[in-house]
């Protein structure tokens, strides 16, 4: 027989708050290359990222074995299912920063989270080549099985100095990216408007070109070219159209999913950054301080209004539960 209790069940979504952590992380990283920045704060901001990716990895793993419908009725779901991949994506920046102390560790984490990030994203991607998609489901989580894994692994795979890996991963990515993009905007312009709770993950626009600039400078060398600035023009362009919509986005109160804008968040000055370490003069120079500060002040605040929902005791959501109980 079975009875019921509830229980919270952490949704896969929360891979967004270790994915945004390390890449602030990694932000403040390369900041400390190119400023006077103290060390502490990237050795406390990276630690912390680690541990919060390995706490939410632990969470989802246990959801599988104690919460299995819930899990397999996440993986099923057109819309949920597209955030299992920020479980690899997380790994990978992941990788990137445990290599910082341990390059074995580092290594390992990137080989087993590309795997499982191109069994992921090419099971989820396929979904969608069979058909049958409402258009109604079609968010800019649809970006996540493909592109965003795509252009970290390109970073990660050039950083441990596979750099032609990276490149095939660039260019799985940003040709993603521009299929998919246009399939996003047109649900937005000729659909029914995205339902409130969902409009949080419009903050997902504005990571693809500038992860995808990252990216492009891991596995490119010399003074950034005009296409470095061209993917940080249009995600400042995102940026932009974030705030034109910030009003109409929050009509959905504070809920964790708003972490789907601190990767762009985080990966924008990040890559004003390196384009200013690899040389480039001028604005850049004053942009990227501009966009560090705001960075850390947007995901400082999310972060915030994170603990204040948890120790509300309302950070993950109540569900009911079916508990097999042993027949006597």
């Amino acid at each position: 027989m079975q009875s019921k209790t509830n229980d919270t069940v952490m949704p896969a979504s929360f891979f967004g708050i270790a994915v945004g952590a390390l890449a602030l992380a990694n932000a403040w990283r390369v900041a400390a290359r190119i400023w006077t920045v103290p060390s502490e704060i990237v050795d406390v901001l990276t630690i912390g990222a680690l541990v919060v990716w390995a706490i939410v990895l632990v969470s989802y793993a246990r959801k599988w074995l104690l919460q299995r419908e819930q899990a397999q009725a996440e993986w099923q779901h057109p819309v949920q299912s597209s955030f299992i991949a920020l479980g690899a994506t997380s790994s990978l920046l992941a990788a990137m920063a445990l290599a910082n102390y341990s390059h074995t560790a580092g290594l390992v984490v990137f080989v087993v989270s590309t795997v499982v990030q191109l069994a992921v994203g090419v099971h989820l991607q396929g979904r969608i080549w069979q058909g049958g998609r409402n258009p109604e489901l079609t968010t800019p989580a649809i970006y996540l099985p493909a592109v965003a894994p795509s252009f970290v692994a390109a970073t990660a795979a050039a950083s441990f100095g596979w750099t032609q890996i990276g490149m095939l991963f660039f260019g799985a990515g940003v040709l993603s990216w521009l299929a998919t993009e246009s399939g996003v905007l047109h649900r937005a312009a000729v659909h029914t408007p995205l339902p409130e709770a969902l409009r949080p993950l419009l903050g997902i626009q504005v990571a693809p070109p500038v992860v995808g600039g990252v990216a492009y400078m891991s596995i490119t060398h010399g003074v950034p070219d005009l296409f470095a600035f061209v993917l940080l023009g249009y995600g400042l362009y995102q940026a932009l159209m974030m705030v034109r919509l910030l009003p109409w986005i929050r009509r959905q109160g504070f809920v964790p999913s708003y972490w789907a804008f601190t990767f762009g968040a985080a990966a924008m000055p990040t890559l004003a950054m390196r384009m200013v370490e690899r040389g480039a003069t001028g604005e850049i120079e004053w942009l990227a301080v501009g966009l560090f500060v705001v960075a850390n002040g947007v995901i400082l605040m999310i972060a915030a209004l994170t603990v204040r929902v948890w120790v509300a005791g309302k950070l993950m959501p109540k569900v009911e539960l079916p508990l097999r109980v042993a027949r006597g």
